[in-house]
């Protein structure tokens, strides 16, 4: 079997995990390919020494890889999926943060879980991406063109909000006037969305949320709408630019500019370990049911 390894070095939380996967994998003859930026850190902190292949951004994966097995957080496991993009190679994310609900994995037991790998015992979750168009033409865009969370337009070097122009379908929805909008896929309706007041959505659920960010408009609402439209908007204030983030990665837009967000034709595989299910995460990560009163 082959895996690929990404990941984040933090020493009190994630040293003692990535110690436990290079044991249990080295005993059980799998072969590692490590991210070539996390393999130099890990001999820099005198991790492991023996050498090992590398991937990068550069050259992706391909189908064969069993997996790709990232360690740390959410946003970890959302640059890890940078690298997958449409190979197929499915996502393990172990958790070495504090809030996750992608890296549903947790840290506790790592061998137990990766024997689950090792014998082929788990499912597949299949995550809708995001991808867009921007008119003109936007190189950094271009160069990483979708997102597994969310799309967010936003103001930029000014306390003004800004007004963002929805059309659906090309028809008209509204103009936002707030300090941006959230474009959430049901993966990302546990993120940037949900802390600007979006509703939870299972996984694989066919919908899109759009969210604004702090409206000046207080009747402004969610909106859940089918994962099939095309959303078109239009952004203007008083800066002559705005931001554009897909996950973490953000460039800077003119004003006027037309964005065009659509799904993508490919789906993010997440691997679900028996036990480890996304009801079981929303509720061990939001203590429902900790409340002493019920």
């Amino acid at each position: 079997m082959k895996v690929a390894i990404y990941g984040q070095y933090y020493q009190n939380s994630t040293e003692p995990i990535i110690k436990d996967i290079f044991v249990f994998f080295n005993t059980n003859n799998t072969e590692m390919v490590i991210e070539e930026n996390f393999l130099k850190m890990l001999y820099e902190k005198k991790l492991i020494t023996k050498e090992y292949q590398t991937f990068s951004i550069e050259t992706g994966l391909d189908s064969t890889y069993e997996m790709l097995i990232s360690i740390g957080g959410d946003g970890t496991l959302l640059r890890a999926a940078t690298f997958v993009r449409n190979s197929g190679v499915p996502i393990l994310g172990i958790n070495a943060g504090r809030l996750g609900f992608l890296a549903s994995v947790s840290k506790e037991n790592i061998s137990s879980f990766l024997q689950f790998v090792t014998d082929k015992k788990y499912t597949f979750s299949q995550r809708t991406l995001l991808s867009i168009d921007c008119e003109p033409r936007n190189e950094a865009i271009d160069a990483m063109n979708f997102a597994m969370n969310e799309v967010t337009v936003s103001r930029k070097d000014t306390t003004s909000m800004i007004t963002v122009d929805t059309y659906l379908n090309d028809e008209f929805l509204n103009s936002y006037w707030a300090d941006g909008l959230i474009i959430s896929t049901p993966t990302g309706s546990t993120g940037y969305s949900l802390s600007c007041g979006g509703p939870i959505l299972t996984p694989t659920v066919e919908s899109l949320i759009i969210t604004a960010i702090a409206p000046h408009n207080l009747t402004t609402r969610p909106l859940v709408i089918a994962d099939n439209t095309e959303i078109k908007l239009k952004v203007s204030g008083r800066e002559s630019h705005y931001l554009v983030s897909l996950d973490s990665r953000i460039t800077s837009v003119k004003n006027e500019s037309v964005i065009t967000i659509k799904k993508t034709d490919f789906k993010i595989n997440m691997v679900e370990i028996p036990g480890e299910t996304f009801l079981k995460t929303l509720r061990k990560k939001l203590l429902w049911g900790e409340d002493k009163r019920n």
